[in-house]
């Protein structure tokens, strides 16, 4: 097999891999927030629910959940859901392992949506209460008091645990290769097996590097527009 062979494959496995990252982190990071206000409800009830949920599902391993998610619909109800939809996307669109990808993009959207809503719990309650007391003698109201004076100062806090979680993200992908989704680590160990090419796997640790370089220097960017802030 051709070097660029090899590369235009990895390619393909890479792209699966951002799809992940993209979907997990635009559904991930808004289901968060209310989960979250959720944690922080006066309501004891919801309260509580809300934190079983988050402290279940970031104590159980992520390829636990990616297995419990995609299994368990054909174990417990009879009805292998994902397995169906696999094959329906394919006779119907020539998609192959949509199912399997769904089952992926389910898990890891709920695991980091759990996580991120800790990390906005933790912004959030860091605000001193005076600033809010602040706004109130000043006239302005919950909303405006939140999104005037508390917000940017939540975002400024949370960019950094936010960056590192979306770090571990990009590299937590790999983890669909358990239920066989084709993202690059697989098409690597693919190789390896089939054509007997041990370096697509450290070529795929390249593409690895480069991403989380770009996010660090993104992120880094955004931390220094935000310094408007000293605490």
């Amino acid at each position: 097999m051709q070097f660029w062979d090899v590369v235009l494959q990895l390619l393909d496995g890479f792209k699966l891999s951002v799809l992940i990252f993209a979907v997990t982190l635009l559904c991930g990071a808004p289901l968060g927030l209310p989960i979250a206000f959720c944690s922080m409800s006066r309501n004891k009830v919801v309260k509580g629910i809300s934190k079983v949920i988050v402290w279940v599902v970031r104590g159980i391993p992520l390829m636990l959940q990616i297995f419990i998610i995609y299994y368990v619909p054909g174990l417990v109800f009879d009805f292998p859901l994902f397995g169906e939809l696999d094959t329906w996307f394919f006779l119907e669109f020539g998609i192959q392992d949509a199912g399997r990808m769904i089952a992926v993009l389910i898990a890891f959207t709920i695991n980091y949506a759990c996580y991120f809503s800790e990390i906005y719990r933790g912004g959030i309650e860091s605000i001193s209460k005076g600033q809010y007391e602040a706004g109130e003698v000043l006239g302005m109201t919950k909303r405006q008091i939140f999104f005037k004076v508390i917000l940017l100062q939540v975002i400024k806090r949370i960019v950094p645990p936010m960056s590192n979680e979306i770090i571990t993200l990009i590299k937590d992908t790999a983890l669909a290769n358990c239920i066989l989704v084709a993202e690059i680590i697989k098409k690597a160990n693919d190789l390896a097996a089939t054509q007997q090419l041990v370096w697509p796997l450290f070529f795929a640790g390249v593409f690895y590097l480069l991403f989380v370089g770009i996010l660090t220097l993104l992120f880094g960017y955004i931390e220094k527009k935000l310094s408007y802030f000293k605490s």
